[in-house]
């Protein structure tokens, strides 16, 4: 009995220390977040984002493991909103295994949360964020894949003016900083090419949009161009239609959403929108990603998903480059933070080469303009041309 009890105490010892020396051995978390909407009207665009960014983690996650790491994933919803948004940024700042985050959907919840985000050095890579504050502001930790307000606004009003031949465009924006900014850069850009801008207005109606649709067709315009997101534009597509008003409706890339279609309904033929996130059929390497992501998350692969993988991949190359610099042991924020403005990569991407100028920005990039039209009976999203977009050095 005593010899028994010796023997379970020896076990007991051995396996005390088996434990303690696998804990000394176990690999270092690293975490990348994602921040974007996952509930609310904008959410089919911000789970795009988001699963696209956890497929890439998990599609690089054999890199960390040899390099003797566990890479982590972790989303945030941010509900499309700036308060949430900027609440999510102190907890992934307060999260020191964070080293860097794909993010967010929208212009207005990215330019607050990185604010929060810069003196803690989280690096930020935006598949989706257009106003040029994003990067004008110069933050270090801020970076972008896709094209600009100021070059999707006047792509949008190009095609508007030149293509479909408007002259006299009625402009709405949803009051927020990227629906305003694209109907701002859009209405500048009309008026070079000697549109009329018949009304410039903000609205953040939802539902009921009859009396603005009265001004629209007292107006005699002969297009509408609103800067906001499907949410708010289907439904005001829908109504419009039915008030008999025909006239194309033009707008930026929030309205990349299949939702669209189920919004407006029948009212969704003639809406035309830039987009920096491209249709898959223009993207033949994401064919192999697209089924991967249905079979992971039951739905299709969309443009800002494409967009989420390239900027999760971003993400991963400075995370591991700065592991790498750093002699194969943890770096610091600061030194992904560098890493991730100094990507050059030209290979691995489904949009293509991927490198930032001073100030974050992509120094290449593609817009396309998407045209709802019938499609055999049915409605759908149709490409109608392509954009070369080149951000200037800076």
């Amino acid at each position: 009995m005593k010899k028994l009890g010796l023997s379970i105490l020896t076990l007991g010892a051995a396996l005390l220390v088996s434990a303690s020396l696998g804990s000394a051995h176990a690999a270092t978390v690293i975490k990348i977040a994602s921040m974007s909407p996952l509930s609310g009207s904008s959410s089919d665009l911000g789970l795009q984002i988001r699963n696209a960014t956890e497929l890439a983690v998990k599609d690089n996650k054999a890199a960390f493991t040899a390099l003797g790491f566990d890479v982590q994933f972790v989303a945030y919803d941010d509900q499309a909103d700036p308060t949430t948004g900027t609440a999510n940024a102190r907890r992934i700042a307060a999260d020191s295994s964070i080293l860097a985050m794909v993010g967010t959907l929208n212009s207005g919840v990215v330019i607050p949360s990185s604010e929060v985000l810069a003196p803690s050095h989280v690096a930020i890579v935006s598949p989706a964020n257009t106003n040029p504050k994003v990067t004008d502001r110069g933050l270090s930790n801020m970076n972008r894949i896709c094209a600009r307000d100021d070059s999707q606004g006047p792509a949008g009003a190009d095609y508007l003016v030149s293509t479909l031949k408007a002259k006299k465009v009625y402009v709405l924006n949803d009051k927020t900083p990227y629906g305003q900014g694209l109907a701002d850069a859009a209405e500048a850009f009309m008026k070079t090419k000697g549109a009329t801008i018949v009304t410039s207005e903000g609205t953040e109606e939802k539902s009921d949009f009859s009396s603005i649709i009265n001004k629209v067709k007292a107006s005699g315009a002969d297009a509408i161009y609103f800067g906001g997101l499907y949410g708010q534009v289907g439904p005001f597509s829908k109504q419009l239609r039915e008030a008999g008003v025909t006239v194309p409706v033009m707008g930026g890339d929030g309205y990349d959403s299949p939702d669209l279609l189920s919004l407006a309904g029948a009212g969704a033929k003639d809406i035309y929108f830039t987009t920096v996130a491209p249709p898959l059929t223009a993207v033949p390497a994401a064919r192999v990603l697209a089924t991967r992501y249905k079979a992971a998350y039951k739905k299709d692969l969309a443009g800002f998903g494409i967009m989420g993988y390239d900027s999760a991949k971003v993400v991963i190359a400075g995370v591991l480059s700065a592991i790498k610099a750093n002699g194969n042991k943890l770096p610091t924020r600061t030194q992904v933070e560098t890493a991730v403005r100094k990507t050059n990569l030209t290979s691995g991407l489904l949009t293509g080469a991927i490198d930032f100028n001073s100030i974050g920005d992509r120094t290449t990039s593609k817009m396309y303009i998407i045209q709802v039209k019938d499609a055999g009976g049915k409605l759908d999203f149709s490409t109608a041309g392509t954009v070369n977009v080149k951000s200037n050095k800076q």
